[in-house]
């Protein structure tokens, strides 16, 4: 884990407009800066960003945040991943808490790796532009492909000379460890000899999301005879190929943008798209898709469109994977290439244009085509229709979450119909899976939960299952509408409260207490109905107590999603005062007058009054539904009580009516 200091260290240094600028255009605009939004498409731009909050707003689709979350939302980075990143746009050392030995190896082996990947890259792409081997041999080859020198950077592709010894002398040069060289798979160890493992092949180097190179692919210059076309990174402590998509780093951005994600198997095929301008697209390096994979796509979008070539061989790697995309809810459509073409040989043969319009008119649902490609295979054989009618079922069945419901029954509708079966037959076969899946699931679980020496492990805890912890609270018995009601007017004066706090909590009240003090007595017999609230009100009162003193920009980088996008909303407003106020009214000092006390006790005052009013709601119903005279009674004595707080309260202010 980084350690508090170092996230402090990051979050100082911090420039925001630096951050942003970085992906979006900005204008100043008064106090704050505007551009056209990254989250959605636009003309008019609504994205504010404040230097001065240190937090950015789009008006137009709401998306809302600070440097960290912007990485994030933008870049789908985890939070982690974010503070490595400006971590290491900052030039800031990361230190690290405690961890095992073998923890920190793994960390020292996986930096090393990268380093020395990083070295390879750029000297593979030396070799490629600035050698006669490279311009005669691999650049050549790349024109020919149809690859314009521009892609080809873009996409940091390089060249291994025929040489056995070129690249592993420049890295011992270096001194790279010889043991790691191999171990990433750019040298090999035969007879105790180092040499080049991908000499004469054109290089393709595989990134993680934020840009780092951790495997290469190798492609041999022509045709291959005796040799592997393609040699691939062996897996290492940074390159695991379950966990890989080539070109998920260039794609992710236009993924999001089109909410689609377009699949492929080779290297080539996503180069030839992003050049002719289909920059949504991925591919699989031919394997079978697995769960990981199917993760990072959905990080992006949930419409998953494979694109693969028209032969069997084709038809079949299509197929594979399609069960786990329906268990991660991906909406899966499939289009098979004509005549023995591939993606990147026929978008080069039709064109963008083309090739786009092709896609969108030959989408099959993966399901249905499937089913087709089962009958076709079972023809007459009744025992194989049957097992096709099976194979549906269990397929159906991994459409199993409680969102997916009206699909899964859509699916069955159809599939029934295809199959000429009742459809309420299909429904009880596709249960029956569900069943037997959930049974061995639950077995699997108790097998788990007998061995762990953990008694505090619940069946309900486990992973798999979505069942309500114990202790959860009971539902309000409040008639809908009218809990909303009461929310809805709560909810200006518990975020104005929230706001006076941050915004002037650090003050001093009197000489005695801060504002914030101020505030925490205030409020010691209230609470908040909004939980997010109550929960930024607790991690301020918690920040404040430890010694912290938090603002909104402290509240900004904590590892709390809901706390973080509370807090913005909170401080950001669309709108701001004209610096000209001051000069159209003289003596006035619109701008600078310090209204912090008057507006703290304010925003207490009808904080303090809103509570009072729901508890005389919620007495009236109360003595309205009492059975007792003593019940009545007593809930007479709290009505008194209530009216005369109110009386005080209106007394500093004068008469406040709410409806």
């Amino acid at each position: 884990m980084i350690t508090q200091q170092t996230i402090q260290q990051i979050t100082n240094r911090i420039d925001i407009l630096d951050v942003v600028g970085e992906f979006v255009k900005l204008k100043k605009r008064g106090a704050n800066y505007l551009g056209l939004c990254p989250f959605h498409g636009e003309k008019t731009p609504s994205f504010t960003v404040s230097p001065a909050k240190e937090i950015y707003k789009c008006f137009g689709c709401g998306k809302s945040g600070n440097s960290i979350s912007f990485l994030m939302e933008l870049e789908k980075y985890s939070y982690v991943e974010a503070l490595r990143w400006l971590a290491n746009r900052y030039h800031i050392e990361i230190e690290e808490t405690q961890v095992s030995p073998e923890v920190r190896q793994h960390q020292q082996v996986a930096e090393s790796l990268h380093i020395i990947n990083g070295f390879a890259q750029k000297y593979f792409a030396e070799q490629l532009w600035q050698t006669q081997e490279g311009e005669a041999v691999a650049q050549s080859y790349l024109e020919e492909r149809g690859f314009r020198r521009e892609i080809s950077e873009k996409f940091q592709l390089g060249y291994s000379p025929q040489n056995r010894h070129s690249f592993v002398t420049a890295a011992l040069q270096k001194q790279y460890n010889a043991e790691l060289l191999v171990k990433t798979g750019l040298v090999v160890n035969r007879n105790e000899e180092l040499l080049d493992n991908y000499r004469g092949r054109i290089i393709f180097p595989i990134h993680n999301n934020t840009g780092k190179v951790i495997g290469f692919g190798a492609r041999v210059i022509g045709k291959a005879e005796k040799v592997p076309k393609y040699i691939n990174t062996p897996e290492n402590e940074i390159y695991v190929k379950s966990r890989i998509l080539y070109g998920a780093y260039f794609a992710r951005q236009s993924i999001d943008k089109q909410d689609e994600c377009l699949l492929v198997e080779g290297y080539t095929d996503v180069i030839s798209l992003h050049q002719a301008g289909i920059e949504n697209v991925v591919a699989s390096g031919g394997t079978s898709l697995t769960t990981d994979q199917l993760r990072i796509i959905k990080k992006y979008t949930n419409n998953l469109t494979i694109i693969y070539d028209g032969d069997s061989a084709g038809i079949k790697a299509a197929l594979r994977g399609l069960d786990m995309a329906l268990e991660e809810s991906l909406n899966v459509k499939l289009v098979l290439i004509p005549d023995k073409e591939d993606p990147d040989s026929y978008v080069n043969k039709v064109g963008a244009n083309a090739f786009r319009e092709f896609v969108a008119e030959h989408k099959k649902d993966f399901i249905l085509f499937q089913l087709e490609i089962m009958l076709k295979d079972a023809g007459n054989d009744v025992s194989r229709k049957n097992d096709v009618v099976n194979q549906i079922a269990e397929t159906l069945s991994k459409i199993n979450k409680t969102e997916d419901f009206t699909k899964q029954q859509e699916y069955i509708r159809q599939c029934s119909g295809i199959l000429r079966i009742d459809e309420t037959g299909l429904t009880t076969l596709v249960n029956k899976y569900k069943r037997d899946r959930i049974q061995r699931d639950e077995k699997r679980f108790a097998q788990f939960d007998n061995g762990n020496n953990n008694s505090n492990n619940q069946g309900n805890n486990m992973p798999g299952f979505d069942m309500p912890p114990d202790d959860m609270p009971p539902q309000d018995n409040m008639p809908f509408d009218d809990a909303s009601l009461l929310a809805n007017q709560d909810e200006p004066h518990e975020k104005n409260l929230l706001r006076v706090l941050m915004e002037y909590g650090l003050r001093a009240w009197d000489e005695e207490k801060t504002m914030a003090q101020y505030i925490f007595d205030e409020l010691e017999q209230f609470e908040f109905d909004s939980a997010p609230m109550e929960q930024l009100y607790e991690e301020y009162r918690r920040q404040y107590f430890a010694g912290m003193e938090p603002t909104n920009k402290t509240l900004l980088y904590i590892d709390n999603a809901d706390i973080r996008n509370l807090v913005v909303n909170i401080t950001m407003n669309q709108f701001e005062l004209s610096h000209r106020w001051d000069d159209k009214q003289e003596n006035m000092n619109i701008l600078n007058r310090d209204i912090s006390h008057k507006d703290v006790q304010l925003s207490v005052h009808y904080f303090k009054l809103r509570k009072i009013k729901k508890m005389f709601d919620q007495n009236q119903r109360d003595m309205e539904q009492a059975t007792t005279y003593e019940e009545q009674v007593k809930l007479i004595e709290i009505h008194k009580h209530l009216k005369q707080i109110e009386q005080e309260l209106t007394k500093q202010y004068g008469t406040v009516i709410f409806k």
